[in-house]
């Protein structure tokens, strides 16, 4: 039997589902319950639990979708080698500094199943790292892994630091990462 499509009212919810997740968890981190979401979203738990049998799953699918939008903007910067690494690093900074449930995610103190979005940017800061070390902007002994450590310390200074020091955490890591 073919599969039939979803209805219009359905996709409807689930988009209002994922928004209001989205921006609840942004704001309160992944502890945020399914009830509060479906009440920002304008429909019953059950609606919820039907398009996300459970929370995780739905943390799962908000981090993946911004995992991949992330994915899309770096695989999309061209021309500059350097000041693409070091904007869109600044740009992923920006990004988990006012999002709580992303900044977890890349951190692993939350589990998601964000596999293919989180290969996918993980592939493009690959890329924009060589590129950037190939232009000679960034020291050639960093690996992706290592970035990926260094951006997960960064995300922890920038969210210590008080509002009028936002951003100084990381201009000291890009520091270190150049290559002088």
């Amino acid at each position: 039997m073919p599969e039939r499509a979803a209805r219009s009212d359905a996709l409807r919810n689930r988009t209002k589902i994922l928004a209001a997740a989205s921006d609840a968890f942004a704001r309160d981190g992944a502890e945020v319950p399914l009830d509060t979401i479906a009440g920002l979203a304008g429909v019953g738990p059950g609606t919820v639990h039907r398009h996300f049998p459970t929370k995780q799953s739905l943390i799962s699918a908000v981090v993946a979708a911004r995992l991949g939008r992330l994915a899309e903007r770096a695989e999309q910067l061209s021309a500059d080698p350097a000041a693409n690494f070091f904007d869109f690093l600044a740009e992923l900074a920006g990004e988990a500094r006012h999002n709580l449930v992303l900044t977890e995610a890349l951190g692993g103190t939350i589990g998601t199943d964000a596999g293919q979005s989180a290969q996918r940017l993980s592939r493009a800061l690959e890329s924009l790292l060589r590129d950037a070390q190939r232009s000679g902007a960034v020291r050639p002994d960093l690996g992706v892994s290592d970035l990926h450590a260094i951006i997960l310390g960064a995300l922890t200074i920038e969210n210590r630091l008080t509002a009028d020091h936002e951003g100084l955490g990381l201009q000291i890591v890009f520091q270190g990462l150049r290559n002088w």
